[in-house]
């Protein structure tokens, strides 16, 4: 069953919304919507050249127009998160293309949303958005995607798979059984290795396929991960180096070897288990991956596992706790390698020794019984709290749940789940050269509509431009609310209901951040949707909020990547004692309301105590012309000293310099006399020191 709803229906049917938002403004570049626009009918595409951008390198942007445009204006916004770093125009004189360059900021780990508005005579003729990662790493915000088949390919086709996933921003891929073989991955010697060989599935692969790819994504700042089994060898094992000794048993005995069955002729071999503890095997596995990176240039190591296997004994007849053994092996291989390394929980299994380990985020195959859309928030959380918040999760959570499909995925039940996904601050691994539907990648019968290949660029534009609100480190926060939609009353709750709103609420700095999914309509809460049977919810126009909360609220503001393509949108709103009425102009699957509060705000789940522990805030805005405020917490009394000072180390303004009571205190810095530029501030209370950077920009 394919079910396609356009994302778009309420921004293009319902006038009314429209005047909303022109009355409302757009919270970033402070210009209306023109009442009747028809977004689409001008642009045909816009791209970057990489998925993500060190701070300070220039981003080179390209547009495609589906006509030559003459005698107009092609303006250009930088939004960060609801505030304007800069604009360009571009005159157009008969073109149907066009391409520029803008250097990021001098910020690291950044989300930028880039406005294009197509205008004659202050007329918007057509608005579109692109989402900008500044970041000088991929670890913080990852955005995994995936390639499993190498036949002989032209650099032109590889190029071309690339730069589609490049337009999801995808700034990492896993290399799903390229090997040779698990136990020796490297076909041929590192001086020469092999042109071809066959894989575990008798697939021919193509080395110059593999260093093609590798090359494409590294000119997209894309990470190239080498995917191996931490425990897998061959039946001919024995004749490459494997002792047999080192395997797992499925007895005390050493009578039977652990295998997991991939029979001969259609595979190459059964895959045997050897013990990942045993520290022969690991020096063996690892001197193979060695050659690997000797010989083909992979960035790090995707290290599989096959999950619970019941009891099992090494060969000497002793119980193995395979999870103990995880993290001695990742310690082990970061020592001999040095290279990135992400390790697959299957099923959670092993997650917290993981998290312990040295790898660069947290990635979870999701199986049952974790089915439902909450279950894949409740993992997010898990691995956050594994981490200690440290560590990014990505989720292998495969959809429609089809062994042999063919046709289509069911459009709903992605976004659905995606939305989920992103709303709790993961990354859904789910991009190829197909989509995965399948724990076996190379499987492709599924394929993406048109309509799910465009909303999904939407979702990752969005979480690309909003991931300092969505990835960055929120606490969890409390925030009592109901809705209505005409004479409709909706149910809003922190859990998923079918026929109501699910409320996922977080707290930064002085805000609140109130990501809404809507549930209103659907079929069922099991995110995998079996058969593709998800329904589309129903969309909820001009949705009233009634929000609850003792705090003064100074402004409201939203976003959605249903909605004129996720910029931001300022929303009046009233506030009569501890209650705040505020109207979206619509809710389809997934919309995100930002409450912003004076400095007296603290979390519901922290209202009246005392910080725990000495933390200095990022200011907001940021960037900021000419005022920001800088909050931060003291959980002892004392001297407390809050300066700012410019990129040279010389001190501009003091704006704290006294005793002080424990608690929560924030201050507002007024650059008016300033040049634009890069400032820091320092707060010291006691012997306790912390710096942090902002943006100026006039």
């Amino acid at each position: 069953m394919i079910v396609e709803v356009p994302r778009f229906k309420f921004f293009c049917l319902y006038v009314p919304i429209l005047i909303l938002i022109a009355t409302c403004g757009h919270a970033g570049a402070q210009s209306n919507l023109p009442v009747g626009i028809n977004q689409g009918d001008w642009f045909a595409n816009v791209s970057t050249d990489r998925a993500l951008y060190n701070p300070l390198s220039m981003v080179q942007f390209g547009v495609a127009f589906k006509q030559a445009v003459a005698g107009k204006i092609l303006r250009i916004v930088y939004d960060h998160l609801d505030s304007v770093m800069g604009e360009d125009t571009i005159s157009l004189a008969g073109t149907d293309s066009i391409s520029w360059s803008w250097q990021a900021p001098d910020v690291n780990h950044f989300g930028v949303l880039v406005e294009l508005f197509l205008e004659s005579s202050d007329t918007v003729l057509d608005h579109t958005t692109i989402g900008v990662d500044v970041s000088s790493s991929w670890n913080k915000f990852p955005r995994y995607g995936f390639l499993s088949a190498y036949p002989y390919m032209g650099q032109s086709k590889i190029d071309s798979t690339i730069s589609v996933l490049n337009r999801y921003h995808i700034n990492g891929l896993q290399f799903y059984d390229w090997q040779y073989k698990h136990n020796e991955p490297l076909a041929g010697t590192v001086q020469n290795p092999d042109s071809t060989w066959k894989d575990i599935g008798n697939r021919t692969t193509y080395l110059s396929t593999v260093e093609g790819y590798i090359r494409a994504a590294h000119e997209h700042g894309m990470k190239a991960m080498n995917y191996n089994l931490l425990y897998g060898a061959y039946a001919d094992a024995y004749q490459d180096g494997v002792d047999i000794t080192w395997s797992l048993y499925s007895d005390p005995n050493h009578q039977s070897r652990e295998y997991f069955p991939l029979p001969p002729p259609e595979w190459a071999s059964n895959l045997y288990i050897m013990d990942p503890g045993n520290s022969d095997w690991q020096n063996y596995i690892c001197a193979q991956e060695r050659k690997v990176f000797l010989a083909i240039p992979f960035d790090g190591w995707h290290v599989d596992q096959l999950g619970y296997l019941g009891s099992v004994w090494n060969y000497d007849g002793q119980s193995v706790n395979l999870t103990n053994s995880f993290s001695s092996f990742l310690s082990n291989a970061k020592t001999q390698l040095s290279v990135d390394l992400v390790m697959n929980a299957v099923g959670q299994y092993g997650q917290q020794q993981i998290a312990q380990s040295p790898v660069y985020f947290l990635y979870t195959e999701v199986w049952p019984p974790d089915t439902t859309y909450f279950d894949l928030v409740n993992i997010i959380n898990q691995n956050t709290s594994y981490s200690d918040g440290s560590l990014a999760t990505v989720l292998a959570a495969y959809m429609d749940d089809i062994s042999n499909g063919t046709g289509y995925f069911n459009t709903p039940g992605v976004l659905l789940t995606d939305a989920v996904i992103f709303a709790a601050g993961g990354d859904h691994l789910e991009l190829g050269e197909h989509m995965l539907y399948n724990s076996y990648f190379p499987a492709a019968g599924l394929q993406m509509t048109d309509t799910l290949q465009r909303d999904l660029v939407r979702d990752y534009d969005f979480m690309v431009a909003y991931e300092n609100l969505l990835r960055d480190g929120e606490v969890h926060s409390i925030l009592n609310m109901t809705a209505q939609s005409g004479s409709l009353s909706i149910p809003v709750s922190s859990s998923p209901q079918v026929g109501g709103i699910w409320s996922m609420v977080s707290a930064t700095d002085h805000k609140q951040i109130v990501n809404l999914i809507n549930f209103d309509g659907v079929k069922s809460l099991e995110w995998r949707d079996t058969g593709g049977r998800q329904t589309a919810p129903d969309t909820l126009e001009s949705l009233a909020l009634s929000l609850n909360t003792s705090s003064t609220v100074v402004a409201v503001w939203c976003a959605s990547p249903d909605f004129y393509d996720g910029a931001p949108v300022s929303l009046p709103f009233t506030q009569n004692g501890g209650n705040v009425s505020v109207t979206l102009p619509g809710l389809v699957y997934w919309d995100m309301v930002v409450v912003q509060y004076d400095s007296t705000f603290t979390s519901v789940l922290q209202e009246d105590k005392q910080p725990a522990s000495f933390r200095l805030y990022q200011n907001y805005p940021n960037p900021f012309n000419p005022t920001t405020v800088i909050g931060f917490d003291v959980p002892s009394s004392g001297f407390v000293s809050l300066k700012i000072y410019d990129v040279l180390g010389r001190e501009v303004r003091t704006l704290v310099d006294k005793v002080e009571e424990p608690g929560s205190y924030s201050v507002s810095f007024d650059a008016s006399s300033l040049p634009s530029g890069v400032y820091f501030y320092r707060l010291v209370a006691g012997n306790q020191t912390k710096v942090r950077k902002m943006l100026l920009v006039k």
